[in-house]
């Protein structure tokens, strides 16, 4: 494939999926890195890119050099710096980087036999903030926009058995041209925040695959497999599902796809109350690649949200993908235990991961814990709607988390965007956004933190007056009457007029509060008026007649450089209903008592 991004193009290699349960060699652990603010590194003295020359100068970080001679001139040794975590950001393990923004280098050395001479290897990033340039034995293997979303290249005929060395220089910087652009409300985490591995495969093998219900059909199970290499025309794949006696063969075409349908009478469905999975096996004659997959089926009935032809109310929370381990950006599965069992406790089936694609630990757990998930693609607040490149960049994000996560049963939701101001170039973006997820992906709901406005010029009525409404399943809106607008009393003079025929889902709603700071229900930050907001609101939304469910904003308290309030904020946003130690607000238990009387 081939993007431009930012007047740069580059090549992107086809992602492999289910990296989780592959061979694979983590790179995790401690890396050299330099920072490098004036990217002196990359580019020479007239700010020409030192990997566009045919003979790079030994100056290119990504050469990795070693002074030769006690006079040679090299002005820095990637061996003789300081140590990093990979994964994990900079900013949290690092004090002087803390607020640092800009450009790091990474170098890890390692050494690598290969299981199979015949194989083929793999560099694998689950994921990197922001724009990420990747070397390895001083060779660039390309560069991949987007700071939430795996990526990845072939080293086959790069990797050596000892002394490789793999240089990645990471930029956070943020841009105007970007997703998210200049602006967000939370922390901007730089570096390998995820983990980076070498996934080992046969000469051919398999790439991709799409395992679904049928929406219509509950007993047909259908989708495609597709091959990599030199002879994957008219391979041989089965599709075998042991508990459900079910072996599918197929042949893929000259493309190396290959696509099928199965009918049975017999499949368990994956639900809130049973998120059953079945083990699937997807073999070939060098591969027997296996997944976890649940089935079921989700769309939507007039104001209802079908789950397996049933309706169900989504009783959620908004998160952050913040550890609340190391209070930095989360990237373990112990991060998301904690998360998702908070969730839990607090009586959700149903969890809004806000506002890019989170972790794979994260889909996969929901998975297993029966907990329904909205994934968003980080197109927040005002992006450079009319800019070609941030399109492409929106688009590749979002195909980059659907093709990871197309096989999760807790995945229901694509959001396209947050709190989007409407115009003609927006609605055309969102639109050319929505018509290209239906496209990769049928089986799931589409929707977008829309915008809302007044009723027929009537400031107590409210309604979404938003173009996109037309397009989403879901209707959904963040709305903050008495934090940002007014105070909680003003929730009993507001009604909703909503004239669509879709499901509502509020995907916001909430107040700050710092744990521990108690007073009248009137005092602001004090638990006692988040307290109050979270009763009062919930009463306002229970009159809304298309009302599905909600996740209110948020799960715990966040980092975020716009909260500088001290002593209340000291740069975190206090909306949580947890605080950053781990501390339940008054709140919580409101919000607790609803779900668990709410069927």
């Amino acid at each position: 494939m081939l993007f431009i991004f930012s007047n740069a193009t580059f090549a992107q290699e086809d992602l492999i999926i289910n990296t989780y349960n592959r061979p694979s060699t983590s790179l995790s652990g401690n890396w050299n890195y330099i920072v490098d603010p004036y990217e002196n590194g990359y580019y020479n003295y007239r700010h020409e890119p030192f990997d566009l020359q045919a003979t790079p100068s030994k100056s290119a970080f990504f050469t990795n050099s070693k002074q030769e001679s006690p006079s040679e001139l090299l002005e820095y040794d990637f061996d003789s710096m300081d140590t990093i975590a990979v994964p994990g950001d900079w900013n949290t393990q690092k004090e002087k980087l803390f607020y640092y923004e800009g450009t790091v280098w990474y170098k890890k050395s390692f050494d690598y036999v290969f299981m199979e001479k015949q194989n083929r290897l793999f560099l694998y990033f689950e994921a990197s903030n922001y724009k990420t340039e990747v070397y390895l034995n001083g060779k660039k293997l390309g560069t991949h926009v987007g700071g939430f979303t795996p990526f990845n290249f072939e080293v086959t005929n790069l990797i050596k058995d000892t002394n490789n060395y793999l240089v990645v220089k990471v930029d956070n910087k943020r841009s105007k041209e970007g997703v998210p652009t200049l602006s967000t409300d939370w922390w901007n985490y730089g570096g390998l925040t995820r983990d980076v591995k070498l996934v080992e495969t046969s000469p051919t093998f398999v790439q991709d695959y799409f395992i679904q219900l049928d929406n219509y059909n509950s007993n047909k199970i259908k989708g495609y497999v597709t091959l990599n290499g030199e002879d994957k025309a008219t391979k041989n794949i089965q599709i075998y599902i042991p508990e459900l006696n079910i072996r599918k063969n197929i042949v893929t075409n000259i493309n190396g796809k290959a696509t099928f349908e199965i009918i049975s009478k017999d499949i368990k469905f994956w639900s809130t109350k049973n998120p059953y999975l079945y083990t699937v096996h997807i073999k070939t004659d060098e591969e027997n690649i296996t997944d976890q997959i649940g089935f079921r089926s989700i769309k939507t009935k007039g104001k209802q949200i079908l789950l397996n032809n049933t309706p169900i109310y989504l009783k959620g929370i908004s998160i952050h993908e913040e550890s609340p381990i190391t209070h930095g950006r989360g990237s373990t599965l112990e991060d998301a235990k904690t998360l998702l069992n908070w969730a839990k406790e607090l009586g959700c089936n149903y969890v809004r991961l806000a506002h890019y694609p989170h972790n794979e630990h994260m889909v996969r757990l929901a998975d297993k814990m029966g907990i329904l998930v909205w994934e968003e693609n980080p197109v927040y607040w005002t992006i450079a709607w009319d800019n070609a490149s941030t399109y492409a960049n929106a688009e590749n994000q979002l195909a980059e988390v659907i093709n990871r996560d197309k096989n999760r049963a807790s995945v229901i939701i694509w959001s396209m965007a947050n709190e989007t101001p409407t115009s003609p170039s927006r609605n055309q973006f969102l639109t050319k956004l929505a018509t290209y997820t239906r496209a990769k992906d049928p089986t799931r709901l589409i929707s977008a933190a829309l915008e809302q406005s007044d009723y027929n010029g009537n400031k107590f009525v409210r309604t979404i007056n938003d173009p996109f409404a037309d397009v989403v399943d879901i209707l959904s809106f963040n709305q903050y009457i008495g934090w940002y607008d007014g105070l909680p009393e003003k929730c009993s003079q507001i009604s909703w007029v909503i004239e669509q025929d879709k499901p509502v889902l509020i995907s916001e709603f909430g107040a700050g509060a710092k744990q521990g700071f108690h007073g009248d229900k009137n005092t602001r930050w004090t638990e006692e008026f988040q307290e109050n907001l979270y009763v009062e609101t919930l009463k306002m939304l229970e009159n809304i007649e298309q009302l599905q469910g909600f996740s209110p904003w948020i799960l715990v308290d966040f980092r975020s450089p716009r909260r500088v309030l001290p002593k209340i904020q000291d740069g975190w946003n206090r909306k949580g209903l947890i605080s950053e130690d781990g501390k339940k607000k008054k709140a919580f238990f409101v919000l607790q008592n609803f779900y668990n009387n709410k069927n």
